[in-house]
């Protein structure tokens, strides 16, 4: 049902929509996020959270928005017992009201098509009628971030976007949700009022900041991999090597490469070489502290675990391109 309707779908859906699309990914959404920030007029940045988005989905405004583009009364009849099918907990049958069905296929289409009514199709006449400067908008499933040029752009937005959302029963979480200061001249305003330097925000596992060439001294997009991401995985590793920690140095070391090898194809960005050198350093260490927990290893030293590491884990460098490169190539336009 999905390889039918996503073709269906796919005409209508616009481009600033990139979550669980065909020939779109992360990279995708992130670099034209960077080259918004870079090459258009914003200032301001609204990193918007929707509460529990996939668990708050009402079946009503789901199943009118289906009708509204799909005729046959057969999927839609299979898209509503899919969504009343309920799920299985420990045993017993929770009936589900609202929400998509947990880990099915067409739960990431379902929640594309909710959003395009609920807020693609929305922010588009909003640009477009009530926006007095420029205005970028980057969505990834249901994290969305919008760059303004004024402020009073971004505070009205923020308040009507608050109605929107609760009109087809959604809500803007109140904590993750911030309008700050970001863009070319941010930091150089915030200076000249006495401020400290521009917040940061989180979007697909970066952590954006506002950065300065060495030289020349223009405006940069630093990204670097968020420091709860790389805790989350540090430990993850760490469990998983007190796991195997009789499987032998080879094994651990061969599991090890494919981590790391799948960690840097994701996060090796440009402005992120610290970052990922200091995650495999720290991911050696935890290696280090596996072996020296099994039997006599104890007194293994940190030189000899070096020449270890060397062995099986290359060496961190960048593997993605400028995003304002790669964004160019892809949309020449």
């Amino acid at each position: 049902m999905a390889a039918i309707l996503t073709p269906i779908y796919e005409t209508e859906f616009l481009g600033f929509s990139y979550g669980f699309r065909p020939e779109r990914g992360q990279h995708d959404a992130l670099d034209a996020l960077a080259y918004g920030l870079g090459k258009r007029r914003i200032n301001w940045v609204l990193d918007a959270d929707i509460r529990s988005f996939f668990d708050t989905i009402s079946h009503a405004w789901l199943i009118r928005f289906i009708e509204h583009r799909i005729g046959d009364r057969r999927i839609v009849r299979l898209i509503r017992k899919w969504l009343a099918a309920g799920v299985l907990e420990e045993g017993r049958k929770i009936e589900t009201v609202e929400g998509t069905p947990q880990g099915a296929v067409i739960s990431p289409l379902l929640a594309n098509v909710y959003l395009h009514y609920v807020y693609d199709l929305w922010v588009r006449q909003w640009r477009q009628r009530q926006s007095t400067g420029d205005m970028i908008v980057v969505r990834y499933a249901d994290d969305t971030i919008v760059g303004f040029e004024h402020q009073d752009d971004a505070e009205r937005f923020l308040e009507d976007l608050s109605l929107r959302m609760a009109d087809f029963e959604l809500g803007l979480h109140p904590e993750k949700t911030r309008l700050i200061e970001f863009g070319r001249r941010a930091i150089a305003r915030r200076r000249a009022r006495g401020l400290s330097k521009p917040e940061t925000f989180d979007f697909l596992g970066f952590t954006h900041y506002c950065a300065t060439r060495r030289s020349g001294g223009g405006f940069v997009l630093g990204r670097t991999p968020a420091r709860k991401r790389m805790r989350a995985k540090l430990r993850q590793i760490k469990e998983q090597l007190k796991a195997t920690r009789h499987d032998g140095v080879e094994a651990q070391g061969k599991w090890l490469a494919q981590v790391l090898r799948g960690w840097l194809a994701y996060y090796a960005v440009p402005m992120s070489a610290p970052a990922i050198t200091a995650f495999r350093h720290h991911l050696v260490d935890r290696w280090l502290h596996a072996i020296r927990r099994r039997g006599q290893k104890h007194r293994l030293a940190w030189p000899r675990m070096k020449v270890i590491a060397n062995r099986y884990l290359s060496y961190p460098r960048i593997q993605h391109p400028w995003p304002e490169q790669r964004f160019l190539v892809n949309h020449p336009r």
